[in-house]
C-alpha cells in the first residue's frame, strides 16, 4: 500500500490541473465579457493590421487608416475596463479614473503629437473632441431619440451646471484670443509661438496659468458631482443600473441567484486583475497604434491635400469619440436622455477642463509651446457651438429639430474647415 507520501505528488498535480483549467475558464469568460461591451470590438482585427502595416513601413495611408480603425476598438476598451475598475475603488477614485483613461486615448495621441512638435495637430483634436460632443453627439442624440417621440425630458439644472462649465471653458480660449489681438505684435518669419520672443512668452504665461486654474474647477466639479451635489447626479446612474436591476428582480423572483445569472449572460463584472490587464494591454496598443498614427499625419497631409487643421478637428476625433457616440445614441433610444446629456456635454467639459489644461502643462514639461490660444476663426467657431447647444439644452427638454439644427451646424463647420488652409495660421501671425 502507497505511503502518504508517495500520494502527496498525484494529489499535488491533481490540483495544479484544476487550478490551470479554473484559470482557463476564467481567462475566457473575461475575453467573453470583454468582446461583448460594445459592438464596435469586431473592429479589433484591425489591431494587428495596423501594426504590421506601421511596423512594416507600408504606405502613409495604409498605416493611417488601418491604425485609425484600430483605435476605434481599443478606445472603447479602455472605457470599459475603466468603468469595471470604478466600481472596485469607490466613487470619488472611479470619477478621477473616469476623467483619465475615459480620455486615454486622446491623451496619448495627444502626448506623442507634442513630443513630435505637431501642435496643430494637439489644438484641432482638442477642438474636434468638444465640438464633435456637443453637435455631432448630442444631436444624433436628439435625433435619435425623438423621432419616436414628440418631446423628450433631463435634469434641467445639471444641464445648466454644464452649459456654465462649457462658458467658462471656453472664455479659457476666447481671452488669449483677446490678448493676442489687442497687443499689436511684432513681425515674425516663423509663426506663432517663437519661444525667444517677449510677446509669445506672454501668451505661453497666460495659457499655463489659465490652465492651472481650469484643473482646479475639473476638480471642483468633481466634488460638486461626487460629494456635495450628488443627488443631482444619481438619476443618470439609476437609468444605466435599470436593466441589471431588472434582471435582478426577475432573477429572484424566479428563485435562482442573480450573479448566477449575471455569469450565465456574461455581465459579471471584472475583478481589479482582469481589469487593470485590459487598461494595460489596450493603453499600450494604443500608444503602439497612434505613435504610427501621427507619424503619418505629414505624408498624409502632402499626399491628400487635406490639413492639418481638418485632420486634427474632424477626422482624429472620431476615433477617441466612437465608444461613446455609441453609448449616447443608444440610450437616447431608449428615453434616458439625463445619461445622454451627461456622455456627450460630460465628455465635453472633460476635454475642456481636464484634457486640453492638462496638455497645455504637458507641453510646459516637454518644452513644446503648445499654449490656449487658438485663431479667431477656431475661436469664433467654438463660441457659436457653445451658444446653440446651450440654447437647445437650457429648457430641459428636446426634440428631433433641435438634433437637425445641431448636425446642421457640426456639418458647416466640417465644410468650413475643409477648405480652411494651415498657411493662412501662419501667415496671420
Amino acid at each position: 500500500m502507497p505511503s502518504n507520501s508517495e500520494r502527496v505528488p498525484l494529489l499535488s498535480g491533481s490540483h495544479s490541473r484544476h487550478m490551470l483549467k479554473e484559470a482557463q475558464t476564467n481567462s475566457v469568460r473575461v475575453i467573453k465579457t470583454t468582446l461583448k461591451s460594445s459592438p464596435v470590438n469586431y473592429l479589433l482585427l484591425f489591431v494587428p493590421l495596423g501594426v504590421f502595416a506601421g511596423w512594416q513601413a507600408w504606405s502613409p495611408s495604409a498605416v493611417f487608416w488601418l491604425n485609425f480603425f484600430a483605435i476605434v476598438p481599443l478606445a472603447s476598451l479602455l472605457a470599459f475596463a475603466t468603468e469595471e475598475l470604478a466600481e472596485h475603488v469607490g466613487e470619488t477614485v472611479g470619477g478621477l479614473l473616469n476623467a483619465t483613461f475615459g480620455n486615454a486615448v486622446e491623451l496619448i495621441v495627444s502626448i506623442i503629437a507634442l513630443k513630435e512638435n505637431q501642435v496643430r495637430i494637439v489644438q484641432a483634436s482638442m477642438l474636434g473632441s468638444i465640438l464633435s460632443n456637443l453637435l455631432l453627439v448630442l444631436g444624433c442624440c436628439f435625433i435619435a431619440g425623438g423621432v419616436t417621440r414628440v418631446q423628450q425630458t433631463f435634469n434641467q439644472t445639471v444641464a445648466q451646471t454644464m452649459s456654465s462649465l462649457m462658458v467658462l471653458a471656453t472664455s479659457s480660449l476666447l481671452i488669449p484670443a483677446a490678448f493676442h489681438a489687442t497687443i499689436p505684435a511684432p513681425k515674425k518669419k516663423h509663426g506663432f509661438p517663437e519661444p525667444d520672443s517677449p510677446y509669445d512668452a506672454s501668451i505661453l504665461a497666460l495659457s499655463r496659468g489659465a490652465s492651472i486654474v481650469l484643473l482646479i474647477v475639473y476638480i471642483l466639479y468633481l466634488v460638486f458631482q461626487l460629494k456635495t451635489h450628488k443627488a443631482l447626479f444619481e438619476e443618470q446612474s439609476s437609468e444605466a443600473d435599470d436593466g441589471l436591476i431588472t434582471a435582478s428582480l426577475a432573477e429572484e423572483q424566479a428563485g435562482v441567484a442573480p450573479d448566477a445569472m449575471q455569469n450565465k449572460d456574461g455581465v459579471q463584472h471584472l475583478s481589479v486583475v482582469s481589469a487593470m490587464a485590459i487598461l494595460t494591454l489596450a493603453t499600450v496598443f494604443v500608444s503602439i497604434c497612434a505613435d504610427y498614427l501621427v507619424g503619418s499625419i505629414d505624408s498624409i497631409v502632402e499626399s491628400s491635400g487635406l490639413s492639418k487643421t481638418f485632420l486634427g478637428l474632424i477626422v482624429i476625433p472620431i476615433v477617441g469619440n466612437a465608444a461613446e457616440h455609441v453609448t449616447a445614441i443608444i440610450v437616447a433610444m431608449k428615453d434616458k436622455m439625463d445619461l445622454a446629456i451627461g456622455v456627450a456635454v460630460g465628455s465635453s467639459l472633460q476635454i475642456a477642463l481636464f484634457v486640453t489644461p492638462l496638455m497645455v502643462l504637458v507641453g510646459w514639461v516637454l518644452n513644446t509651446p503648445m499654449s490656449l490660444y487658438f485663431s479667431t476663426f477656431e475661436t469664433a467657431v467654438l463660441l457659436v457651438s457653445v451658444l446653440i447647444s446651450n440654447l437647445v439644452i437650457l429648457d430641459g427638454e428636446s426634440n428631433w429639430l433641435e438634433g437637425a439644427m445641431l448636425l446642421s451646424t457640426y456639418l458647416i463647420i466640417a465644410l468650413a474647415f475643409f477648405y480652411y488652409p494651415d498657411s493662412i495660421d501662419i501667415a496671420s501671425f
